[in-house]
């Protein structure tokens, strides 16, 4: 029944049997190859779960020929859409004629909300399975069926490289949903694990965004036993159909775009948590901490979704309060994107009002201030669920006792992306429960999401002394903004401290300006990313822009900002409506618009999601909350290169982290990485680097400094180990590129970078250890990287497999001309990465030198095969030629015979270009200029057409003919 050799398949299959899935081999099913679906399972459920289809069972036959249709006219662009009709299909528009007199009935494809309903469900696990064909069809690891509806798909890797991880599982997938796309039209989601680490995504998501799955009492993962608690706490039968109605959403991107989001684990428990108060009726409150960026948003659709659709909740009311005065934030853009029906905006008093004096039954979104003016209950119904957005601000006590007057049964739910201060009372009283210890119904901290890669580390850069503002002088201020004075004191102290004279120092905000735009320039353009200025006050804002205007040009810079209160037209021209603000901020998210930086004092910092944005060029005194809000603008997830967002601090507030972020976790101050502790890190980095090397001369280059290095790694497991311990280099290199202080390390970071590419899977397997580089370190790579001369060696590449014998004999060191023919054929692999000849040769490359670490060939019978190797990359290299080399050399060619064409010699140029283009393409092959025999070759090639074919015996065009050709081919 298993296969006994894959360990982590058995693993896989007892624990999803344990959890309650039938097992049936693939065999067992009755389905053709080129069925998705196992029908006579749907057919089973239809009439097990309809009565009407049970009297007359040829009626799931029609049901089943409408799925049979949406399955077969899926393609890969339209899966998604696909995928939403499904669930559409199932669980919404699911009526047919079937009642009396051909009436319009809603029919039961799932037992969904109760437990015994649920037990109706025919749930089966099986291993490979084969689609859609049995010749060359695809083979599925793992496939988990719900009444026979292929819901999720398993992707299993055991490795013998440690290289080799759950992310080329989840490629697999991802491929296979463009080659076999009707296997994921009924998919709820899809898992990938290598044995270490368990990742789960849905149809068409980014493998960068899959994410883990973690219990509350369990979070660590390296280990079988780990994988093995997420299968056992994920993938149960409930949890998959909970998850399948209340937790995927289809949603709109800006471009229009269909797209699936599938929870996290943290937003599933949370929302269940909410959903399991709100149905036991007590505590009728709770708090949430979900650290910045983790996905509250989202949270909340979730809960209200679900909260919606439970019957015994009797039609509830959600209301969903922010606490921004601008109802146009990220928790309104992602409702509306989630299509979520029945919601409605209340945007004034009067709305609010109305709605609940209406008694209206709907998901509602309002604004926590709306509840300021109200002076009696509005309405006492005990379902209505109330989720506080951001519910940290001291002045929610009264707000608090507003709502409590105006809604006295309702459930009190807060939820805030910063942990509560120690001294914030308010919030607690009004949002926390007794019942939880901690204070918290569900916590996900900064380390939690930094764990999950949910957010990405903060660094913080001091800048030069003579940029901060005056010590003292500021040290008065923070008295102003962080002790408890009355409002007489805070005048009589601001009379005193006129921070405003530092602040509007034209001087000074020359100096910062310039040294902003040489960090943009240096340090982050260089990488794709954008930043954002954040001024003392909108007065300061002009002058930003206007100094910058100067050094980088009127298009790299906007500002962003309330204009309210203008009574001298003084920010006219930042004057923007909603549509208008929102075009603005989608060309800063665009990568390739000019707009670079966006210049703010309060706006964009909570709630504004741009993910491309990295540096927060910070000159404004700010504090707890709002202050740790700002600055995870910059740690959002965005790409492979993204690895920080970086705060660059002129006000000095880091100057003292743990007082700037005293909160009750000791874990929260460290948030912010300072840039200098990352400077400390790297010699020793690379001392752990370069030790794998002991004793290899780094001065001498090419091969000989090749081979001694890859001697140093002789088996794949130690090749894995360099390549995690050089990723952590190259992270913190990258992080604090270009410093001069890294000048003295330049050269053996970029011998160490030399080894590593030389090293490096061909095949492009393995993408965790061997993750692409940074963008400066993939600079110094382009500018400094040689893998290895490539030899005029065509003899040895052209002898047949007898010869290579007396090859092997005529050399001293066997190991060494391994090293060498290998690093000649991966300096030709990685040239033409993106040929798809290559990338063959690649993968076989792999595949022999596993089967070399192993002992399953010998080390003579390695090279034989590296010769036959080389001989055929050496062959498909003859047919590559760069696209814009052909074209300068067809051109000059055309220039030179153009001239040549009189009323004597009616030359066809076109097709003199064309024969000579085609004939060089075959003999040529890389380097021949450098060899006698290839420059040989290719004026043989051009003579056959130019003296014998066309008879131009003219030396002097010859001659010309054959120096474009050595020029550009």
């Amino acid at each position: 029944m298993f296969n006994e050799d894959n360990t982590i398949e058995q693993l896989t299959l007892t624990t999803l049997k344990s959890n309650g899935w039938k097992y049936m081999s693939a065999e067992e099913l009755s389905r053709e190859y080129s069925d998705a679906m196992v029908e006579t399972l749907v057919k089973e459920a239809l009439i097990r779960l309809n009565p009407e289809i049970a009297e007359e069972p040829s009626r799931a036959d029609e049901v089943i020929y409408k799925l049979r249709t949406l399955i077969l006219t899926v393609q890969p662009h339209n899966l998604v859409t696909q995928n939403e009709m499904f669930k559409k299909m199932v669980l919404e528009e699911n009526s047919y004629p079937f009642g009396k007199d051909g009436r319009m009935i809603p029919i039961r494809f799932f037992g969904t909300m109760t437990k015994e309903d649920l037990k109706l469900n025919e749930y089966v696990v099986t291993n490979q399975w084969v689609y859609p064909q049995k010749e060359n069809g695809k083979r599925l690891d793992i496939v988990l069926l719900i009444n026979g509806f292929p819901v999720v798909i398993g992707e299993l890797k055991t490795p013998v490289r440690n290289s080799i991880t759950w992310l080329d599982a989840a490629g697999d997938i991802a491929a296979y949903e463009k080659s076999i796309p009707g296997m994921f039209v009924t998919n709820i989601f899809n898992f990938a694990t290598e044995g270490k680490c368990y990742r789960y995504g849905s149809v068409c998501m980014p493998v960068g965004m899959w994410g883990p799955w973690h219990t509350p009492d369990h979070k660590s993962e390296g280990s079988l036993a780990d994988v093995k608690i997420s299968v056992e706490d994920m993938i149960t039968p409930e949890k998959v159909m909970d998850i399948f109605q209340f937790f995927t959403l289809f949603a709109t991107d800006k471009k229009y775009r269909k797209y699936k989001v599938i929870c996290r684990y943290q937003q599933y428990e949370g929302a269940n948590l909410i959903v399991e108060r709100v149905k036991a009726g007590y505590p009728k409150q709770g708090l949430i901490w979900h650290f910045q960026g983790s996905g509250k948003s989202l949270l909340m659709v979730f809960a209200a979704q679900k909260l919606r659709m439970m019957p015994e909740l009797n039609n509830p009311t959600i209301v969903i309060v922010d606490d921004r005065i601008d109802l146009e934030t990220q928790i309104t853009a992602t409702f509306n994107a989630s299509d979520i029906p029945n919601l409605v905006s209340l945007s004034s008093k009067d709305d609010l009002e109305s709605f609940f004096l209406g008694d209206q039954r709907k998901i509602a979104i309002t604004t926590i201030f709306k509840f300021g003016d109200i002076k009696k209950e509005l309405n006492p119904r005990d379902n209505i669920i109330l989720m506080v957005d951001e519910a940290h601000r001291t002045q929610e006590g009264d707000l608090g006792s507003k709502i409590r007057l105006a809604l006295p049964n309702a459930f009190f739910f807060g939820l805030t992306g910063t942990p509560i201060n120690r001294i914030d009372k308010n919030t607690f009283n009004t949002f926390g429960a007794v019942e939880d210890k901690s204070g918290y119904m569900s916590k996900y901290s900064f380390s939690d999401s930094i764990r999950d890669n949910a957010t990405l580390p903060l660094n913080f850069e001091p800048v030069p002394v003579d940029l901060h503002v005056d010590k003292e002088k500021l040290d008065a201020e923070f008295e102003a903004l962080t002790e408890n004075l009355s409002k007489e004191d805070k005048a009589e102290l601001s009379r005193r401290v006129n921070m405003k004279a530092i602040m509007y120092d034209r001087k000074r905000i020359r100096k910062i300006c310039e040294h902003i735009a040489k960090h943009y320039r240096e340090k982050i353009e260089p990488n794709g990313y954008k930043g954002q200025v954040v001024c003392y006050d909108r007065t300061c804002c002009l002058m930003y822009k206007e100094e910058l205007d100067k050094i980088l040009g009127p298009e790299a810079t906007t500002i962003v900002m309330d204009t309210n209160n203008d009574k001298e037209d003084k920010y006219k021209a930042y004057k923007r409506d909603r549509d208008a603000e929102g075009k603005v901020l989608d060309r800063f998210r665009e990568p390739n618009d000019p707009l670079k930086l966006v210049i703010v004092t309060s706006k964009l910092l909570t709630g504004f999601d741009a993910p491309i944005l990295q540096a927060m060029y910070l000159d404004k005194p700010m504090k707890d909350h709002n202050l740790l809000q700002a600055i995870c603008r910059t740690n959002r997830t965005y790409d492979e290169g993204k690895t920080h967002g970086l705060i660059v601090d002129y006000i000095g507030i880091f100057d003292n982290v743990a007082t700037a972020l005293d909160f009750d976790e000791s874990s929260m101050r460290k948030v912010i990485s300072n840039i200098e502790d990352v400077k400390k890190q790297i010699p020793a980095l690379m001392r752990k680097c370069l030790s794998y090397f002991m004793g290899v001369d780094r001065t001498i280059d090419g091969w000989e400094g090749l081979i001694a290095a890859q001697e140093c790694l002789p088996t794949n497991k130690i090749k894995d180990e360099f390549g995690a311990d050089y990723k952590v280099l190259n992270r913190a290199w990258d992080a604090i590129s270009p410093d001069p202080f890294l000048s003295s390390m330049k050269f053996d970071y970029q011998w160490l970078t030399r080894v590593f590419e030389s090293v490096k899977p061909t095949d492009g397997r393995g993408g965790l250890i061997w993750a692409s580089l940074g963008a400066k370190t993939l600079e110094l790579v382009h500018e400094n990287l040689q893998v290895g001369e490539v030899h005029d060696d065509m003899e040895i590449l052209t002898m047949d497999a007898d010869l290579i014998d007396e090859f092997i004999e005529k050399q001293k060191n066997l190991r060494k001309t391994t090293i060498k023919v290998e690093i000649d054929l991966v300096a030709k692999i990685r040239k033409h990465s993106n040929d798809v000849k290559f990338v063959k040769l690649g993968e076989k490359l792999e595949s022999l030198r596993e089967k070399h670490e192993q002992g399953l060939i010998t080390s003579i019978e390695f090279l034989k095969l590296l010769l036959e190797l080389a001989r055929e990359a050496a062959e498909a290299e003859q047919e590559v030629v760069p696209e814009e080399e052909v074209d300068k050399g067809k051109a000059a060619l055309t220039e030179l015979f153009d001239g040549l064409r009189n009323s004597k010699t009616p030359i066809i140029v076109e097709r003199i270009v064309g024969d000579i283009d085609d004939i060089v393409k075959i003999v040529r092959f890389d380097g021949w200029q450098g060899t006698t025999a290839g420059k040989q070759e290719v004026k043989k090639a051009l003579r056959s057409v130019v003296w014998v074919k066309y008879k131009i015996k003219d030396k002097e065009v010859f001659d010309k003919a054959y120096q474009y050709i050595e020029q550009y081919y």
